[in-house]
């Protein structure tokens, strides 16, 4: 399978640069697999399609302000991402620029409430850094630190907490599971009044979301890692969905991939904490997925290819070209699709 053979093309004008005003008014494309057909809604109207006892399985990450700017003592400028906590103090981390970030380098953040001395290169040329300063690391990254947008955002982002579900709640993102960033308390409310029954797991997402895929053929393309886990009392709930003939359904690829991860063939799934590298595409076999809300996907993309496996090429491929046609908004920031 080729990589070029999930490509569209793709306007810059509908790329999203800023969030919308209220999260659920985004609009929303439903997928029919069944049925084939394609409807065009608003993000609220996902209640619609939800019926009692589904489970919503959502990725409850917290998004670290993980991009920082620094000097370094002779007063070159440095820029640090923050990509993955190895232990205690110590990240591994992108730096710019890199030649001049040698082991041994000390870097000065904020007049000096944030140091940083570059321990190793790394391979793929990132840095492993330990970190020091006085009192609580994340309230020192709140005061300090940027929220790490994707490549394609070129707008500043006016509030930090846009690029943040309303759900969030464990540190360690370097991006945002952006299909939950189009849920409101409102609609949280309402679904659970249904009586659909909310499910969590934690995918701490790394910047490796957004690398391009390389390779020309599809199978050959290696999977970034990334740290997840989910709890037994979450577990409970979507093997009890599956027990009672009710649908799983996920908030975003980050928890497709953890659900997808974790499930034996029964699609029964356990509390369970590791890393994953599972590489989705068109011919495999879903084991414990029913229905997934996500956003629109670069071309080209693992994540393209994901929804590829879920729905069809040809007829993710027809609903994106369609939604071009009806000018949606893509990416990070843009709108919705549930694909049922």
């Amino acid at each position: 399978m080729k990589v070029s053979d999930f490509n569209y093309e793709l306007p810059e004008e509908l790329i999203a640069q800023t969030p919308i005003e209220k999260r659920d008014e985004s609009r929303l494309m439903v997928l029919d697999r069944k049925n084939q057909t394609i409807e065009h809604r608003k993000f609220k109207d996902i209640i619609e399609y939800l019926e009692p006892g589904d489970v919503l399985v959502r990725n409850n990450t917290k998004v670290i302000p993980a991009r920082l700017y620094g000097k370094k003592e002779t007063g070159a400028k440095i820029e640090f991402l923050l990509l993955n906590n190895i232990e205690k103090d110590i990240w591994e981390c992108i730096v710019r620029p890199g030649n001049k970030l040698h082991v041994g380098t000390n870097v000065i953040f904020g007049d000096g409430i944030l140091n940083a001395k570059i321990l190793e290169v790394m391979p793929g040329g990132t840095r492993k850094v330990e970190f020091n300063y006085n009192g609580i690391f994340n309230e020192i990254l709140d005061k300090i630190g940027l929220m790490p947008l994707p490549p394609y955002i070129h707008e500043e982002l006016k509030q930090k907490d846009r690029y943040q579900t309303i759900y969030a709640k464990h540190n360690g993102s370097a991006a945002a599971p952006t299909a939950g960033l189009h849920f409101t308390q409102e609609v949280i409310d309402k679904l659970q009044q249904k009586g659909v029954i909310i499910s969590n797991v934690t995918l701490h997402v790394g910047i490796g979301t957004f690398r391009p895929v390389k390779e020309e053929v599809v199978e050959n393309h290696q999977m970034h890692s990334e740290h997840f886990y989910i709890k037994q009392e979450d577990a409970e709930k979507i093997n009890q969905a599956k027990k009672n003939g009710k649908r799983v359904i996920a908030v975003g690829t980050t928890s497709c991939r953890v659900l997808e991860t974790i499930a034996n063939e029964k699609g029964e799934v356990k509390a369970t904490e590791g890393d994953t590298q599972i590489f989705i595409y068109p011919g495999y076999k879903f084991k414990c997925l029913d229905g997934l809300i996500t956003n629109f996907h670069l071309p080209q993309s693992t994540l393209l290819m994901l929804v590829s496996a879920l729905a069809g090429k040809d007829y993710i491929m027809q609903a994106y070209n369609q939604a071009v046609k009806e000018k949606y908004r893509f990416f990070s920031f843009g709108d919705a699709m549930f694909i049922k």
